[in-house]
C-alpha cells in the first residue's frame, strides 16, 4: 500500500467498551422526563435568584500602577473635592444663563446634599463679571456646565440614584432651561440596553436556514429551543457571579451573542447525525447515544477551545477584559452542556416523529443534490473533486479574497470610542453635543494635571509652580488651560487642560501621552516633583497603552494554545500549522472590514454610527479570542469527519471529498445561522456591540466560505497523507483522543 494509502499508524487504538458519552446521551434519551424537568427546575432556579441577589453591570474599572490612577489617589489624598470622578450637567436657553441663578444656585445647593457628591462647581461668574475666556459658561452666556465631582463612578450608583438628580434640576427645566447630563453621569441616565429585537432578528433568520435546509420544522425548531434555553440559564449564572465581581455592561449582550450562536451551531453538529442515523433504521435512543459520542465529542473538543482561547484574554491583565472574557464562556458551557444533555432527552421525547411536519423532502448528511453521502454523486462531492483537481488555484483565490479584505488592517487606529458617536436619544451625546458647539470638542475631554511637590523644598514650590505654569500656557494641541492651583497643605499642584481635538481623535491621545512623557517631567526636572495627567480621558488613554502593548501576547498564547488542541485531536503537526495560519487569515480579514466600516465611515452611518470613530481599543483583542474559538467549531467538524474517513479508507483525497460532501450542508447553515445571530447586533445602540457584532458576522461568514470551502480543501489535498504525520518522539508523548468516537 503506497503511502498516500495507509492511514497514519499512530491513529489506531483497540477497540474499546461503550464511551461515557455514548452512556450519556442513551441515559439523557432514555430518562428524557427527568432530564427536562432538571434544565427546568435550573431554569427558574437561577432565573429567581439572580432576581432576588443577582448583581448589577457597570463599567467602572481602575488600572493599579498607571500614571492616571496614581494621579488620582495623589489628589483625592491631599484635595478630595478636586479629586473623584467628574461628570457635567449642561444648560443651554436660548436667553442669557445668567437670568436664571437663582434656579442656578438651587441646583448646585441641592446637587451639593445628594450622596456620593464631592463637589459642584457653578457656570455663573461672580455678580458683576462677565464669562471667564476657558470657563464653565460660553461666551454668548447661552451654554453652561456645572461640574459634579463624586467619590465613586456614578454607574455604580444604580438607576435609584437618578431621581434625586432630576429633582435637583427640576427648577431649571421648569424654567425652559434646557439640561442634559454628561459624561458617567449621562451614561447612568441611559435607558437600559434591550437587545431583544436584535435576538427576534437572530431566531426568525435561523428559523428560515433550518426549514429550508433540513426541511423539518421539528428539526428546524430544537437547535433553537435547546440554545434558548442553555443561553438563559447562563445569563442568570452570570448575573450571580455579577453580585461577587463587576461585570462591564457590555458583557451580558455579549454572552448573549456568542452563547446564542455557538448553541445553535452545537444542537445543529449534534441532530444533522441523529436524524442521518434515523434514517438509516438505528433506534431513537441509540441514535441519541451515537450522535453524542460522535458529533458530541467534536462539540465538547470545540467548547473547550472556545473557552481556553476566551481565557487567554486573562493575560492581557486587565481583569476589564479578562472578566468580558469569562462572561463569554459561562455560556459557552452552558451551551454545551445542553447539546450534550438537553438535546438527547428531547431526542427521545421526539422519537422516531422528527420529521413529521415536513415542509420539503427532509435531508440530513445528504450531499447538495439531496444524495446520499456516499461519495458518488452529491454536488458537493463533485465540487470536491474540483478543488483537488486544480488546487492551487483554490488557494491562491481564497488567499487573494482575504488579502484585499485585510488591507485597511494596515491603518487601524485604536482608541476611545466618545459619546458624539452615539444616538441622539441619549442625554449623553446631547450633552455632548451642546459642550462641543459652544466650548469646542476638547471640552467632552478635560485633562487634569497633578504635581506631587511633596518632596520639594517649601522654598523652591513657587519656582515649580511658575515652571509648570509655563510648561501649560500656548501648549500646541490644547484649546485652553488653567493656572495651577496649590492644595490646602501645599504638597498638591492641580490644574485643567482641555485638549483641542475631541476625546476620541489621535491628537487628544498625543497630547495626553505628551504631557506625561515630556512636558510635565521637563517642567519640574531637577525639583523632585512627580507629575501625572489624570481624569476620565486620560484613564482611556493609558487602557489604550495597556491593551495594545498586550495584543500580541494573547495572539501569541492563544494561537498556541489552538495549535496544541489540534495537535492532540488530530495527531498531526502540519494539520495544527495549517489550522492556525488560516484562521489567523481570516481573522485579519474581518480586522479589515471593521476598520473600512467604522474607522474609514464605509456604511457606519447606515449602521447608526454618526461620522467616523477609531476602532474602540478592546475590541480586536477580544474578537480574536472569540473568532479563534469560534472557527475551531468548523474547523473541529470538518476535520472530524475527514480523519474519520481517512482511519476509514487511507484514502487522503477520498476522505476530503466525503468529508465536505456530508458536512457542507450542516456547516453551511451553522453558519447562516451564526452570521445572523451576530449581524443582527447592528441595530444595539451600543457601538461596541454594532463593531462586534459586524466583526464577528463577517469573520464566521469568511471562515465558513473562503477558508472551509477554498483553503481548507486546497491544502489538505496538496499535504495528503502528509497531513497526519507526527514525529516519532511526540507520538510517544501525545495521548490518544477518540474524536470521532470510532472506539465508542
Amino acid at each position: 500500500m503506497p503511502p498516500s494509502a495507509r492511514p497514519a499508524p499512530s491513529a489506531t487504538a483497540p477497540p474499546a467498551r461503550r464511551s461515557a458519552l455514548r452512556r450519556l446521551g442513551e441515559w439523557c434519551a432514555r430518562h428524557w422526563l427527568t432530564v427536562i424537568l432538571l434544565w427546568l427546575v435550573a431554569l427558574a432556579g437561577v432565573q429567581a435568584a439572580n432576581r432576588a441577589v443577582g448583581g448589577s453591570y457597570s463599567d467602572d474599572f481602575s488600572l493599579p500602577g498607571t500614571q492616571a490612577q496614581q494621579g488620582r489617589s495623589v489628589l483625592q489624598a491631599h484635595e478630595p473635592a478636586a479629586a473623584g470622578t467628574s461628570s457635567q450637567v449642561v444648560l443651554h436657553d436660548a436667553a442669557q444663563l445668567t437670568g436664571f441663578q437663582p434656579q442656578i444656585a438651587g441646583a448646585v445647593a441641592a446637587l451639593q446634599q445628594l450622596p456620593h457628591v464631592l463637589s459642584v462647581q457653578s457656570p455663573l461668574p461672580p455678580p458683576g463679571q462677565g464669562p471667564v475666556p476657558g470657563g464653565p459658561l460660553s461666551a454668548d452666556g447661552l451654554t453652561g456646565y456645572l461640574t459634579v465631582r463624586f467619590d465613586t463612578n456614578p454607574t455604580l450608583l444604580g438607576k435609584d440614584y437618578l431621581p434625586g438628580v432630576d429633582a435637583a434640576v427640576a427648577p431649571l427645566r421648569a424654567a425652559g432651561v434646557q439640561v442634559e447630563y454628561g459624561g458617567p453621569l449621562g451614561e447612568l441616565a441611559r435607558p437600559a440596553a434591550d437587545d431583544r429585537s436584535s435576538e427576534v432578528i437572530g431566531f426568525a433568520v435561523a428559523v428560515v436556514v433550518l426549514l429550508v435546509g433540513f426541511g423539518s420544522a421539528i428539526a428546524a425548531g430544537l437547535p433553537l429551543l435547546t440554545a434558548l434555553v442553555a443561553v438563559v440559564v447562563g445569563l442568570g449564572v452570570l448575573g450571580l457571579v455579577a453580585a461577587l465581581s463587576t461585570f462591564a455592561t457590555v458583557a451580558p449582550t455579549l454572552a448573549t451573542m456568542i452563547g446564542i450562536g455557538v448553541g445553535i451551531d452545537y444542537a445543529l453538529f449534534l441532530l444533522t447525525r441523529h436524524r442521518q442515523n434515523l434514517m438509516d433504521g438505528v433506534d431513537p435512543v441509540a441514535s441519541a447515544g451515537q450522535a453524542v459520542a460522535t458529533s458530541g465529542r467534536a462539540v465538547l473538543v470545540s467548547g473547550c477551545t472556545v473557552v481556553i482561547a476566551l481565557s487567554g484574554l486573562s493575560v492581557s491583565g486587565i481583569s476589564f477584559i479578562a472578566k468580558l472574557g469569562a462572561a463569554a464562556a459561562v455560556t459557552v458551557v452552558s451551551a454545551v452542556l445542553g447539546a450534550l444533555t438537553l438535546l438527547p432527552a428531547l431526542m427521545g421525547l421526539i422519537g422516531r416523529r422528527m420529521d413529521r411536519f415536513a415542509v420539503r423532502r427532509p435531508v440530513a448528511e445528504a450531499g447538495g443534490d439531496g444524495q446520499g453521502g456516499d461519495g458518488r454523486g452529491g454536488a458537493w462531492h463533485r465540487y470536491a473533486r474540483r478543488v483537488e483537481a486544480r488546487p492551487w488555484w483554490y488557494l491562491v483565490a481564497g488567499v487573494v479574497v482575504l488579502a484585499v479584505l485585510s488591507v485597511p488592517l494596515f491603518s487601524i487606529q485604536l482608541g476611545h470610542i466618545g459619546d458624539g458617536a452615539d444616538s441622539t436619544d441619549f442625554t449623553d451625546r446631547r450633552a455632548y453635543d451642546l459642550m462641543s458647539q459652544a466650548f469646542g470638542p476638547g471640552s467632552n475631554a478635560p485633562l487634569t494635571v497633578v504635581v506631587d511637590q511633596g518632596a520639594v523644598p517649601a522654598d523652591a514650590r513657587a519656582g515649580v509652580q511658575a515652571s509648570v505654569q509655563r510648561a501649560l500656557t500656548g501648549l500646541p494641541g490644547a484649546a485652553s488651560s488653567t493656572p495651577p492651583q496649590t492644595s490646602p497643605d501645599g504638597a498638591v499642584l492641580f490644574a485643567t487642560v482641555v485638549p483641542a481635538g475631541a476625546p476620541q481623535d489621535r491628537a487628544t491621545t498625543d497630547l495626553v501621552n505628551r504631557l506625561a512623557d515630556t512636558v510635565l517631567p521637563g517642567a519640574v526636572a531637577g525639583s523632585g516633583a512627580r507629575t501625572y495627567v489624570t481624569g476620565n480621558t486620560a484613564a482611556q488613554v493609558d487602557f489604550l497603552d495597556i491593551v495594545s502593548s498586550r495584543l500580541v501576547p494573547i495572539i501569541a498564547v492563544v494561537v498556541g494554545l489552538a495549535f496544541l488542541i489540534i495537535l492532540l485531536v488530530f495527531r498531526g503537526v502540519l494539520v495544527a500549522v495549517k489550522a492556525a495560519v488560516l484562521n489567523l487569515l481570516s481573522i485579519a480579514a474581518s480586522y479589515g472590514v471593521v476598520v473600512a466600516v467604522f474607522q474609514w465611515g464605509w456604511g457606519g452611518p447606515a449602521l447608526g454610527v454618526a461620522g467616523k470613530v477609531p476602532i474602540e481599543s478592546y475590541v480586536p483583542m477580544m474578537m480574536f479570542a472569540i473568532v479563534f474559538g469560534l472557527s475551531m467549531d468548523y474547523e473541529i467538524f470538518l476535520l472530524s469527519r475527514v480523519h474519520e474517513a481517512w482511519l476509514r479508507t487511507g484514502r487522503s483525497r477520498d476522505a476530503v471529498a466525503h468529508a465536505l460532501e456530508i458536512t457542507a450542508r450542516v456547516i453551511t447553515c451553522a453558519a447562516l445561522i451564526m452570521v445572523s445571530v451576530f449581524a443582527a447586533f447592528v441595530v444595539s445602540d451600543n457601538v461596541v456591540i454594532k463593531m462586534m457584532g459586524l466583526g464577528l458576522a463577517v469573520s464566521v461568514l469568511v471562515d465558513a466560505t473562503v477558508v472551509r470551502l477554498l483553503l481548507v480543501p486546497a491544502v489538505m489535498t496538496l499535504l495528503g497523507s502528509a497531513a497526519w504525520w507526527t514525529p516519532r518522539f511526540l507520538d510517544r508523548v501525545l495521548p490518544h483522543i477518540d474524536t470521532e468516537g470510532v472506539n465508542s
